[in-house]
């Protein structure tokens, strides 16, 4: 199916690795362009652009940000508005997970979670609205929350389980407010998926994942990926506000 999104540019947070890799690749398959941002991996990022550009031929921007600050929010999108054209797609990917539970949490790390998975969110979705209601062009946003939001964790993630949830009620009152605009806003829950973070621990112990999930076995990257660029194509175009489950049955939502 093509989901028409050559020459769109679409901006991918955390794109450079795990989850945001594969994103970001199903995106250039599509022929969009793509403003590739990082914070720490650099390199990943560098390596990613060129492979992408040399592979399909589309143009990859790599782009650094912390999502979580203002500023650098609004000078990731005048760079990307001046090399590639106006975000008209944008994920927001990037996360922090604060892994100790609620009694052994610092504020510090609660407040980094919450700055990254909620205030970057929030910036990179209000730069997009604003600037599309500019130009009067319409777009899609998706938000990539998780099945612990609806589940919880038995492993001391409340901090990030709370974030998590936190998108959920977001995405539904933002799509409301740009429906009028023609900016689609969804988010999905994706379940345990095989990305570099956790191969190790995964590969050690694989039943103990595997069992997690009524299909039996975790998810590949590119299982959660192509929900979301479907999402953000016009084939998505009466979806708005809603949450998709890609949890393999975890969720049952």
């Amino acid at each position: 199916m093509d989901l028409r999104l050559k020459n769109k540019t679409a901006l991918v947070t955390g794109g450079a690795t795990g989850l945001g890799k594969t994103i970001s690749t199903l995106f250039a398959q599509e022929g969009a362009n793509i403003a590739l941002n990082y914070r720490t991996h650099a390199g990943e990022a560098a390596a990613l652009a060129a492979e992408l550009k040399t592979k399909y031929g589309v143009e990859v921007l790599p782009v650094y940000a912390d999502v979580s600050d203002e500023n650098s929010v609004g000078a990731m999108f005048d760079e990307t508005e001046s090399k590639l054209g106006a975000v008209q797609i944008a994920v927001n990917n990037a996360a922090y997970c604060a892994n100790p539970q609620c009694a052994d949490l610092e504020l510090p790390e609660f407040q980094r979670c919450v700055n990254v998975n909620l205030q970057g969110m929030f910036l990179v979705c209000r730069e997009t609205v604003r600037r599309l209601r500019k130009r009067q062009l319409t777009g899609n946003i998706v938000n990539v929350s998780s099945q612990a939001a609806l589940r919880g964790s038995a492993s001391g993630k409340t901090a990030y389980d709370m974030t998590k949830a936190g998108i959920l009620g977001f995405t539904r009152s933002l799509a409301i407010e740009t429906a009028k605009d023609g900016i689609l806003v969804n988010a999905v829950l994706p379940g345990l998926m095989y990305t570099d973070i956790i191969a190790k621990q995964i590969d050690a112990d694989p039943e103990r994942y595997n069992k997690r999930s009524p299909l039996g076995r975790i998810a590949q990257t590119e299982e959660i990926a192509q929900v979301i660029v479907f999402l953000s194509s016009d084939r998505a175009s009466y979806m708005t506000g809603t949450t998709i489950d890609v949890s393999g049955g975890m969720a049952l939502h």
